[in-house]
């Protein structure tokens, strides 16, 4: 999961304390997110929101009879599209990689860490710049986070991603791990710990769906509705891309999303080059596969994960069965992964922010990222 309109309230301002643009980190050359050069070209393509037109009809529908407000989200809007464009950060070192995924270190020394990011978009969300890098925190925590890089989609449905390619991937680390996973990456890190076992010692979760009748009958029906329209487009294309996704998630909250780019007109120059950062990666991401897709609308449609009845490799995966301890981490505010969808196994926290605000507002480097590190360290 994890798509647009979650550039939520948080603001996004680096962490004075946080290492510079070009900082080595334990003795390791310079090294940056896993999207930058997914990201390097798409630069041809107009910026965003993707599609526009869908995306206008959707604030206009939320600023009906407001005028004024809609006036803010458009002059919101002119600023985000004539922004220049934030300077890349550089690619990660490839340590393994089996068929389009890889596995990108971002430290050369530590307690190994698998990082699983969302299918849909890029993981720079969890590197985003300097001083708004959880991985660059808990790389300076003696952890060497070794994240997950899905690259271009391949015909793999869930089970296969995480079978076929996340289990073996953490395999050739050779030593136990601990894991994080982020969104419906944590779903997949789920899926992964219950294959591993002990080579797991210890899995953390953020924002991740598990229980999808968290979301509420209205909800689910709503992006069924949205799926069935989709796939048939989808099977076309051959696969589901980034532009028949965003609708789904916009239509979450569409008063969310009106209300950020409005924010957008009045914000600093500091915390614009923020919104900018964060509104390109949630504007970008590689196509979900077809398999992929179907299995999301079901675990959706018919909350397979939540009934116990997602299998993987033919064994029911059950988050109550995991072996390793396991830290549950949900946002208050998060309107895409409400806290009601969660696993509820092991430990659980609840941040007071937002789906993406957990991981790069201002107040993530002290609600998330020193007691994720403590806990991960423990």
């Amino acid at each position: 999961m994890t798509a647009p309109n979650k550039n939520d309230g948080d603001s996004v301002t680096p962490s004075p304390s946080a290492p510079q643009r070009g900082a080595a980190i334990d003795g390791a050359a310079p090294q940056h997110s896993a999207g930058a050069v997914d990201a390097a070209q798409q630069t041809a393509r107009a910026r965003g929101p993707h599609p526009l037109p869908l995306f206008l009809a959707t604030i206009q529908a939320s600023c009906a009879g407001d005028p004024a407000r809609l006036a803010k989200v458009l002059e919101g809007l002119r600023r985000y599209q004539s922004a220049p464009p934030p300077l890349p950060r550089l690619p990660r070192r490839e340590v393994a990689r089996i068929g389009a995924a890889r596995l990108l270190s971002c430290a050369e020394h530590g307690r190994p860490l698998i990082i699983v990011p969302s299918l849909i978009n890029a993981a720079d969300v969890l590197d985003l710049a300097p001083g708004q890098s959880l991985i660059d925190h808990l790389a300076g925590q003696g952890l060497r986070p070794l994240l997950v890089d899905w690259g271009e989609c391949e015909a793999l449905d869930l089970a296969a991603l995480v079978s076929e390619r996340l289990v073996p991937l953490t395999r050739q680390v050779g030593e136990p791990v601990a894991m994080l996973g982020y969104c419906m990456g944590g779903t997949l890190a789920i899926g992964a710990a219950s294959q591993l076992g002990n080579m797991v010692s210890r899995l953390a979760l953020l924002a991740t769906p598990w229980h999808f009748g968290g979301y509420g009958d209205a909800a689910r029906g709503d992006l069924g509705a949205w799926w069935g329209g989709a796939m048939p487009m989808a099977e076309q294309l051959g696969a589901m891309p980034m532009d028949l996704l965003q609708p789904a998630f916009w239509s979450l909250d569409p008063g969310a999303l009106a209300a950020k780019f409005a924010r957008l007109a009045d914000m600093n120059d500091e915390l614009a080059a923020g919104f900018v950062r964060l509104e390109d990666w949630a504007n970008t991401g590689t196509p979900l596969s077809l398999p992929a897709a179907r299995d999301l609308a079901r675990l959706f449609a018919d909350d397979m994960a939540g009934r116990g009845a997602w299998q993987i490799a033919g064994k029911v995966v059950d988050p109550a069965a995991l072996v390793m301890p396991v830290l549950d981490i949900c946002a208050s505010a998060d309107r895409i992964v409400p806290a009601a969808a969660a696993c509820g196994a092991g430990t659980r926290w609840v941040l007071d922010a937002g789906h993406v605000g957990m991981v790069v507002g201002r107040r993530a480097p002290e609600q998330l990222w020193a007691p994720l590190a403590d806990w991960l360290t423990a």
